[in-house]
């Protein structure tokens, strides 16, 4: 092979490594570079700043929203009465359900809390409601009639949550505006 195949073939190559490498991988390689250089650094930060800031509200209530629609009724029946371990109530493993499939949203809503976003928070707490919410009035799963009243429960519950870590009374004027206006509570 001439020289200029294996030069073509090592540049494809190096191309083809930022498509290949995984989420670890690439966050390790970001800290790497954080740390060797400042300025990379802070363009690191305000780049990530960016990417978080942008909140669409029906984007997160529509993710919200298919992710418990997602809730397969026929897993219930398999994950709930008789085991040989006992019995474990339809009702109570729906609501347990219900919450293990919220708890990626919480969890994201933790971390803009965590990093001080304030407004950031109330936006993807406001698309988490509204997901919940249209579940709780639109969803016709039979999943749903097995966890009957945990929209409402876990409606209140994230917004209590959501209100308990902001410190911000306009915020939460804000947000309640939001939850009569747009969403008929």
């Amino acid at each position: 092979m001439d020289r200029s195949k294996k030069q073509y073939r090592a540049e494809t190559n190096k191309e083809k490594v930022l498509d290949n490498i995984s989420g670890h991988d690439a966050l390790l390689i970001l800290k790497a570079l954080a740390k060797e250089d400042r300025s990379i650094a802070k363009r690191i930060e305000q780049i990530a700043l960016e990417h978080l800031r942008d909140i669409d509200v029906e984007k997160v209530a529509s993710q919200v929203y298919c992710a418990l629609e997602g809730i397969e009724v026929e897993d219930l029946w398999e994950q709930s009465g008789s085991t040989r371990y006992g019995y474990v109530e339809p009702s109570e493993r729906a609501w347990e359900m219900f919450e293990e499939t919220l708890e990626p949203f919480t969890n994201e809503l933790n971390k803009y809390l965590d990093l001080s976003l304030d407004n950031e928070a109330k936006n993807y707490c406001a698309g988490i409601l509204k997901g919940i919410n249209q579940f709780g009035k639109e969803s016709t799963s039979q999943f749903k009639d097995w966890a009957e009243d945990a929209p409402d429960e876990f409606f209140e519950r994230v917004l209590d949550d959501w209100k308990k870590a902001c410190k911000t009374p306009e915020l939460i004027q804000e947000m309640e505006d939001f939850i009569k206006h747009s969403l008929g509570n």
